[in-house]
């Protein structure tokens, strides 16, 4: 008996510190220059702080400009989101483009701005913090998204 209690305590010890440190290994939006160093791995970046001084990443993919902001920020920090932007002025794309982009793609939403100009976007909820490499998958995501849309959309 004392034995099955020296095993138990000793998986329940060492669960807790996997979970520790797993903890210290996750990324969120309150570190944004972890998440620099994530879009780094995918082409240009470069950080900045937008008009509110909420922090921002100003990136190019695939020879696209994008924006990565900062939401559910507190005095420009312990940003809990992240909302990936692009834009395109003059696109010529109609609702009806726009609409059946949507119906048709998981990940990425698309629709005209008030000037007509045509906007993808991809909303990631980083509160509580994800591991490096999801965090390098949403990135990549953005990747597949934003290609997907130059070449079928654009």
């Amino acid at each position: 008996m004392m034995r099955v209690r020296a095993v138990m305590i000793a998986v329940l010890v060492a669960m807790l510190w996997a979970g520790s440190a797993l903890a210290r290994d996750l990324v969120s939006a309150a570190d944004p220059e972890a998440v620099l160093e994530a879009a780094k791995g995918f082409g240009s970046a470069e950080l900045e702080r937008d008009e509110v001084g909420d922090p921002r990443i100003r990136g190019r993919m695939f020879g696209v400009l994008y924006l990565v902001t900062f939401y559910g920020c507190e005095a420009g920090k312990d940003c809990k989101d992240l909302l990936f932007y692009a834009g395109w002025e003059d696109a010529g794309l109609t609702l009806e483009d726009v609409n059946r982009w949507n119906r048709g793609k998981r990940f990425g939403k698309a629709y005209l701005d008030d000037e007509g100009d045509a906007v993808l976007e991809f909303a990631v909820n980083l509160n509580y913090g994800v591991t490096p490499r999801n965090l390098d998958d949403t990135f990549d995501w953005w990747g597949v998204v934003l290609r997907e849309f130059r070449e079928e959309m654009l």
